[in-house]
């Protein structure tokens, strides 16, 4: 809560002070606009915050959001952020029994070394040359399309002629992404590996006709300009205070504890309303940004919600006392968890779980991912925890829709962590719960997330991470100059829904203030 209530009115107002409307906040009020950000809880950041969620521990984790790779570095030096990323020297591990013996894929550490973990896995030189191509190709892409995000949305011809390369393009833009996957590799770990990048909070089979996944692969793919995944310095939360400094230093108002609950406008003008713990108030605005959901934005302003696009994930938060040990004794845990460590994500898996989940049944093999932030990035933990080794666990599952919760979240959270966790010790030499660290009250520091539980904490509509199914990056009909335009000329949407967005990027709320400043100067 500011020390004082809202002014009457503002140049604009943001609807929700997740990162994107810390974005938009910041570059509107550095360019000397009036603006407040009205947010319903009692801070700013949204999904992209640093809490300690264990009683008496001083973990300070990335609760939701916890990887950085489509935050632009043009919004990072425009807005003169204290704010640094560090990279990852492994970029996967990923385990398998094969031959009856322990053994795994690891991707990372030089050139030469993910040469010879690929000829151990798949027994010649194959697979890795088919690799190294792959990702050529969707390096080329990636340096081509992501400096787009933060420019007025190409057509897609527009996009197709940057991209410069047919094959290139039909693959990631027109066909089913399982079908590239399986002209370029033949391995089954191999080509699972691939895929996941394609299924990350987005529930869809490897040929599924709408190309939800690979929209879902592209953005994945093209973060940076070459597809890098780093450790954000300090937490999540470290972003989202840095927006926060960065708003209030430029003149913004960030009024937390304020919910929106309407926006009247005739598209010149706009009246907000706003609820808070002490009653009700209005203000006006000549410009609305929500950086919230498409069905937020509907609710506010007595529009028709889109249907949802319902979210897939597990979320699971963990405090180690040390890293667990691993049956695969070529591999040290230090380097296979600070990458992303696969767990059940082979191809043939991938596409057994989506299709129990499909009929209504939890996968009986959960996929998901680990890594562990405290390996590149001690700052996380208070001293006493860094000096006794202690280490942070962070797990997204995969194939999990919201639908699979209805009947009885708390329940059905329970049954998925148990084989989710059971996925993961089949590769351990140690029961991960023998290294589970315990809060103050004795309790085991893990904490899990459905998509109900995303729902309930912080309105993502159907738990989705994306708020909606991905778009391409592209303009199609209705979608404006900027893709954040909406039915109303001075309302625009800022958050993750918007085309180009999805993510930790800020790329909605940069494209959302750019289409405010564009439209003030056209009428002056």
């Amino acid at each position: 809560m500011p020390p004082h209530e809202p002014s009457r009115s503002y140049d604009a107002v943001i609807v929700g002070g997740g990162h994107n409307g810390l974005v938009a906040a910041a570059y509107l009020a550095r360019a000397g606009r009036s603006v407040l950000v009205l947010e319903r809880l009692g801070r700013t950041g949204g999904a992209a915050v640093s809490t300690r969620p264990f009683a008496g521990v001083d973990a300070r984790l990335s609760r939701y959001s916890y990887l950085v790779s489509l935050l632009p570095r043009k919004i990072v030096r425009d807005l003169g952020l204290n704010f640094r990323v560090r990279g990852r020297t492994v970029s996967s591990y990923t385990p398998v029994e094969r031959a009856g013996r322990p053994t795994g894929l690891l991707v990372g550490g030089g050139e030469r070394r993910t040469r010879e973990a690929f000829a151990r896995l798949t027994g010649g030189a194959r697979e890795y040359e088919a690799w190294k191509r792959f990702y050529g190709m969707t390096g080329r892409v990636a340096e081509r399309v992501f400096p787009t995000l933060t420019a007025p949305l190409p057509t897609r011809e527009e996009l197709r002629a940057r991209v410069d390369d047919e094959a290139a393009w039909r693959a990631l833009f027109e066909e089913p992404v399982g079908v590239t996957i399986e002209e370029n590799f033949n391995d089954d770990l191999v080509r699972g590996v691939v895929l996941t990048d394609a299924v990350i909070g987005t529930f869809a089979d490897a040929h599924d006709a709408s190309l939800a996944q690979n929209r879902c692969f592209l953005y994945h793919v093209i973060g940076g300009g070459t597809g890098a995944w780093d450790v954000p310095v300090g937490g999540m939360g470290a972003l989202t205070d840095a927006l926060a400094t960065t708003a209030r230093a430029a003149g913004a108002v960030l009024a937390t504890g304020h919910e929106a609950v309407r926006i009247d406008t005739d598209g010149h003008r706009a009246e907000i309303g706003y609820r808070t713990a002490d009653g009700e108030g209005t203000v006006a605005a000549r410009h609305v940004l929500v950086n919230a959901s498409p069905q937020e934005l509907a609710a506010l302003t007595g529009s028709t919600a889109p249907e949802p696009a319902e979210g897939a994930q597990l979320k699971v938060n963990m405090l180690l006392t040390r890293l667990p040990r691993l049956r695969d004794r070529s591999v040290d845990p230090r380097e296979a968890f600070s990458g992303t460590f696969h767990i059940a994500e082979g191809y043939e898996q991938l596409a057994t779980a989506h299709a129990q989940a499909a009929a209504g049944e939890l996968p009986a093999a959960p996929p998901s991912e680990i890594y562990c932030h405290s390996l590149t990035d001690r700052t996380i933990l208070g001293p006493d925890l860094a000096d006794r080794g202690y280490q942070t666990l962070t797990l997204f599952g995969l194939h999990t829709p919201a639908r699979l919760f209805t009947r009885d979240n708390a329940a059905v959270r329970e049954e998925l962590l148990k084989s989710t966790l059971a996925q993961l010790d089949a590769h351990l030499a140690e029961p991960l719960t023998d290294c589970l660290a315990v809060d103050a009250d004795g309790r085991p520091c893990i904490e899990a997330k459905t998509p109900l539980d995303l729902e309930r904490d912080l309105r993502l509509p159907g738990g989705n991470i994306f708020h909606r199914a991905l778009a391409w990056p592209y303009a199609q009909p209705g979608t404006g100059r900027w893709g954040v335009e909406t039915g109303h000329a001075n309302v625009l949407l800022c958050g993750a829904g918007a085309v180009r967005g999805g993510g930790v990027s800020g790329v909605p709320g940069h494209n959302a203030a750019m289409a405010v400043l564009e439209s003030d100067a056209r009428t002056i």
